[in-house]
């Protein structure tokens, strides 16, 4: 009985704090709608949570300037309202910004990229390297190749971490 309920409480401490997301993502909101009021960008700022981090999206935007090329721009504004959100709270934020779209259109490329590539290397048997991606970029990357049931591992130094695709 006893090691039934510390397994429950083992679970419990696992499990996302919903409320804890939520104010995560209500603090990033509040941030980044002050940096778009800076920058005279019109958005409009929509939040959830989405399994273990809180998704803070900007939509309606016009123009590519909040994405950056490769979404450089956008990397950098998810790192500073990361850290406005850690100011606050003083916890570490998993936090996923997106921006018009971008990070949901680039998992579709990346989905397709790593099925893509993991069917390359089961036909030639011989591994295969990609290009230098972000952690978002490389895990999406991992995912793909992994539900072709193939192995990938990420090689190299931040930032020029790169993901490696294995034969079976």
């Amino acid at each position: 009985m006893k090691e039934r309920a510390a397994m429950t409480e083992a679970e419990q401490e696992k499990a996302p704090d919903l409320n804890a997301l939520e104010q995560e993502g209500e603090i990033a909101a509040d941030y980044v709608e002050g940096l778009l009021d800076i920058a005279d960008i019109d958005g409009d700022i929509d939040m959830d949570v989405e399994g273990d981090r809180a998704l803070v999206s900007v939509v309606g935007v016009k123009g590519n300037e909040l994405v950056g090329p490769d979404g450089e721009v956008l990397e950098a504004l998810q790192e500073l309202t990361r850290l406005a959100v850690h100011r606050q709270t003083g916890e570490r934020s998993r936090l996923m910004l997106d921006i018009a779209g971008y990070r949901e259109r680039r998992r579709a490329e990346l989905t397709k990229l790593g099925s893509e590539v993991a069917n390359q290397v089961k036909e030639k048997g011989e591994p295969k390297s990609l290009r230098p991606m972000t952690p978002f970029e490389r895990k999406i990357v991992h995912d793909a190749v992994a539900a072709a049931g193939l192995r990938s591992e990420s090689e190299g130094e931040e930032p020029q971490r790169y993901v490696v695709v294995f034969p079976a």
